[in-house]
């Protein structure tokens, strides 16, 4: 593992002052890097960001406009007049929120602003996916076969989709970070994907190029962390797999990847020096590739792009090699030479990212946004295993519709993969976020599959392991029975506590120790006894479980030992019980006495309402088209209306075949979740 600080001649003197043109959690990590060195913050931000936390750590900030990113964070010249006004003398970009990184990073040069990344022409060649290409493959770097010019219009799209051969993918020319992508298995999809596809890539990158390649089925998805100096030195620092992905965008990265092996990572990292080198690059980077799984000679893998930024999984890769991303492009700028070679770099243990994002897994992923009514992730902690958190949100805070839906990124790492995986499962239990959707359940159910575990992943793992949705992680009897127990001793120890109350009419009734524990279909028979120090729990007629447990009922976390295993499991009060999160899914455990138990039959059984005759907004958004007209028939599977949330287009088709009775919004409207959209007859 490199040593980061190791420096090699004389140092040469760093900046006094940085701005850091970008929001969220990225703003943070740059700042709390740049602190270290001893070198003062400026902050910009929106009005949606006033408060935020970047704004709050920064020792300068400056507002740049409305909550729109194109009102604010994506103009550049507001970015360029901030750092003017406070005396920066370098700015960093994060990931790269501005869209016109190359004439930024020019216009800082006439400034007398040092931009903190690649130089102005390596931005500009590598940005353009399809010039990228077509350099890629004169430096010797293996290319996905596709149509590499300008297409017109859907026709001709339709053409070239059909030379290639399906299936295919359309991406924006100007695209990344999973906008502006669409797979197309047939020629109907590449009609109704490609001129979205243009679409999205003019909102969000203000370029509508769109270029197709060949989809390679079964890929990998793996990427090559360059770094260079100013002086020629260039090298890479492993690869990370990113292959967890939903709707091209990333959830799970780890590294080293389980599928490369060290020539594998040798032929990758010298092709993503040599077209790093091909294009006088410096800074930071990243060679993103396709890697046919199927191919375990390892030699299929293809070049996807390159990103002439800080990429948001850069964690990973700090956490094997020791060192600190922010602090090398730092002293890239600077013009300090790399301290350290290629020869040098040593990979050390087993890196995990989990993006948490404001999204809501039951409901088909859909984003969410509101308030963080409770924020508490795992803290950092060092040693082995060692959990990092990298986050820009605090408790409190909003999670607008304006910006990206993550949250945070959930880092553990290890001596090996096996052992990085467990302490994300322990970690993920404990992240405590209330307030808006989020995806910590099905981040956890991932870390615990069998297939993610030996580590047989491709691009679709997630298309393919939950076909039908995700409905929370399996729970095992096992499990079952350790929720059970925590269960009732919780309600054990509530029961005490209400029992002890001064002032009770008569005598205290001294509570009972027997339940009965329904979890869903499941109902277990328990009773319990106490112990200096703990409870034995019996359940049924099973060996009793030595349960270990200081819990009081302000508590949201509960830590149990069990049988001396330890359980942390998530903990709110529910009608008739609790409901108890842990291990990926949410079960509410019903505890009642045996003689309340008895009468439950009785209960009758609520029927939800009938919502079907309606077409409702599954999130907060934009209805950005209207499809169908009143009176109109419409066939299951027909696009009926597109809304428009957090940057991406949402296509709502027709669950089955009718007739449209009413259209209760027009395009333009900003509808809330559930919004009635249209009714049916």
């Amino acid at each position: 593992m490199l040593t980061p600080d190791k420096r090699g001649g004389q140092e040469s003197e760093l900046f006094k002052k940085i701005l850091v043109a970008n929001r969220g959690e990225i703003a943070c990590r740059v700042m709390r890097t740049a602190r270290r060195m001893g070198i003062a913050t400026v902050a910009v931000y929106s009005d949606a960001d006033a408060r935020a936390p970047h704004v709050l750590m920064a020792d300068e900030r400056v507002r740049l406009g409305p909550a729109p990113a194109a009102q604010s964070y994506l103009v550049p010249e507001l970015i360029l007049a901030a750092a003017k006004a406070t005396g920066a003398d370098c700015v960093h970009p994060g990931y790269g929120f501005l869209s016109e990184r190359e004439s930024f990073a020019r216009a800082c040069a006439d400034a007398g602003i040092t931009f903190v990344g690649p130089p102005p022409n390596a931005i500009a060649a590598m940005g353009d996916k399809i010039e990228s290409k077509k350099l890629a493959q004169a430096a010797g770097v293996n290319v996905v076969p596709g149509f590499l010019g300008e297409i017109a219009d859907t026709e001709e799209a339709v053409r070239i989709a059909g030379d290639i051969g399906y299936p295919v993918m359309m991406k924006a020319s100007a695209g990344g970070g999973g906008k502006g992508m669409r797979l197309a298995w047939s020629e109907q999809d590449v009609r109704e994907g490609f001129e979205a596809t243009k679409r999205e890539g003019l909102a969000s990158f203000g370029d509508d190029r769109v270029f197709i390649e060949k989809f390679i089925e079964s890929p990998r998805h793996i990427e090559i962390q360059v770094l260079g100096d100013q002086h020629g030195t260039i090298v890479y620092l492993g690869e990370r797999e990113c292959s967890i992905q939903r709707r091209h965008q990333k959830v799970v990265e780890e590294a080293p990847s389980p599928f490369v092996t060290p020539a594998m990572r040798k032929a990758m990292g010298e092709q993503a020096v040599a077209l790093a080198r091909a294009v006088g690059y410096y800074s930071a980077g990243t060679v993103e590739l396709i890697v046919s799984g199927a191919d375990v000679t390892g030699e299929s893998f293809y070049f996807l792009e390159m990103n002439t930024r800080l990429q948001v999984e850069h964690p990973v890769t700090e956490e094997i090699t020791g060192l600190d991303l922010v602090e090398q492009m730092l002293r890239v700028a600077a013009g300090e030479p790399l301290a350290f070679g290629q020869d040098e770099v040593k990979l050390t243990g087993w890196a995990i990212e989990n993006r948490v994002y404001a999204e809501d897994p039951y409901r088909g992923f859909l984003p969410s946004t509101g308030r963080l009514t409770r924020y508490n992730p795992p803290r950092h902690g060092e040693g082995t295993p060692r959990t990092r958190v990298d986050d820009g949100v605090a408790e409190g805070g909003e999670v607008s519709m304006f910006y990206d839906p993550m949250i945070a990124k959930l880092v553990t790492w290890a001596p090996t993969r096996e052992a990085a995986i467990v302490a994300q499962v322990a970690a993920l239990d404990r992240f405590e976020l209330a307030g808006v959707g989020n995806n910590i359940d099905f981040l956890s159910a991932i870390m615990q599959h069998p297939r993610f575990r030996k580590g047989a992943l491709t691009t679709g793992f997630i298309a393919e392991e939950y076909p039908e949705g995700f409905h929370g992680a399996p729970a095992d009897e096992t499990l079952l029975r350790r929720l059970a127990a925590i269960a009732v001793v919780a309600d054990c120890e509530q029961s005490r506590r209400a029992g002890s109350i001064d002032g009770q009419l008569g005598t205290a009734i001294a509570p009972s120790n027997e339940r009965i524990v329904t979890i869903g279909d499941r109902r277990y028979a328990i009773c319990v006894d106490g112990y200096d120090g703990g409870m034995l729990v019996h359940i049924d007629d099973a060996a009793p479980l030595d349960v270990v447990m200081h819990w009081r009922p302000s508590q949201r976390v509960v830590t149990a030992r069990i049988d001396g295993e330890e359980w942390t499991v998530r903990i709110a009060r529910a009608i008739g019980g609790w409901k108890l999160t842990a291990r990926g899914g949410s079960h509410v455990v019903r505890v009642l006495p045996p003689h309340i138990a008895a009468l439950t039959h009785h209960m009758l059984e609520k029927v939800p309402p009938d919502l079907s005759r309606f077409l409702l907004c599954p999130m907060p958004g934009l209805l950005t088209r209207v499809e169908v007209a009143e009176g109109q028939r419409v066939e299951a599977g027909q696009p009926l209306a597109v809304v428009e949330a957090m940057k991406m287009e949402n296509i709502l088709r027709a669950e089955r075949a009718g007739t449209v009775a009413t259209v209760r919004h027009a395009p333009g409207d900003s509808l809330a979740v559930d919004a009635v959209i249209m009714e049916f007859e």
